[in-house]
């Protein structure tokens, strides 16, 4: 699990450093629209709502924006669009398996940027299903490190549906099961453990190790790929090394 740990860090930097507030509002904007649609507008009792509220006030979004795109959701204000998830498959340089995950008004204009980000940046689309079977759906929990140690963690969550706790320097990344995850934040919270962020993400069963030079350009795909206001998220089957990872800090 090594990989999937150094890449979720080079994520999470890459996420802190970007510039792109705007665009970044905008999806969770997107999302807390979409689960309030799905779930209803109590996140009290909607707790994918209540998730991605907290992330958007996590990364500033105005309260404002907040409270308009769960009231557009839920139906309380009028406007709400017709968001649909759609994922698109194809290989990026190195033949690196890419999962493109698109939350659309508009499945014609998602298809037509991805296609063409893809095309530019040494990318190509491949059939439903070609890389899907390569990646599972995988639930996160993460906490800040602080004083806890690997093991603390473990005993708090290994009742709830953990499947184990990776170490990523600052914080520990606990994986579990997609419909787990409100199941292990229960279990921290009773251990007053502090919950810093959740998700689910797509994890890949094989992996392609990369040097630095190839991993940048995967990255420029990335990059390219996350212009596109439709696209939400990019997962790809890449290993970078601890080495590959102080090189490209070092950019």
């Amino acid at each position: 699990m090594s990989g999937h740990s150094k890449w979720a860090t080079t994520k999470h930097k890459k996420a802190a450093n970007d510039a792109k507030r705007g665009k970044e509002f905008a999806k969770l904007i997107k999302n807390i629209e979409v689960a309030a649609r799905t779930g209803g507008g109590d996140p009290s009792a909607n707790p994918t709502l209540d998730d991605m509220i907290k992330k958007a006030k996590k990364a500033s979004v105005p309260n404002d924006n907040i409270e308009r795109a769960r009231k557009r959701g839920s139906g309380e204000e009028a406007g709400g669009a017709d968001w649909q998830t759609i994922m698109y498959e194809g290989y990026g340089p190195n033949g690196v398996a890419v999962l493109i995950e698109c939350l659309t008004d508009n499945r014609n204009r998602a298809a037509s940027e991805v296609r063409t980000a893809m095309s530019k940046n040494g990318g190509n689309m491949a059939e439903s299903g070609a890389v899907s079977y390569m990646f599972s759906r995988t639930g996160l929990v993460f906490v800040a490190k602080g004083e806890l140690s690997e093991d603390d963690v473990l005993m708090a969550v290994l009742d709830a549906g953990a499947e184990e706790v990776n170490d990523l320097g600052e914080r520990f990344e606990i994986v579990c099961a997609p419909g787990d995850v409100a199941a292990v934040r229960e279990a921290l919270a009773e251990a007053e453990i502090e919950v810093d962020d959740s998700e689910t993400d797509f994890r890949a069963s094989v992996e392609v190790p990369l040097e630095v030079n190839e991993a940048k350009r995967i990255f420029r795909l990335i990059d390219a790929l996350e212009e596109s206001d439709d696209v939400q998220n990019v997962y790809t089957n890449m290993d970078l090394s601890d080495e590959v990872l102080a090189a490209l800090d070092e950019d």
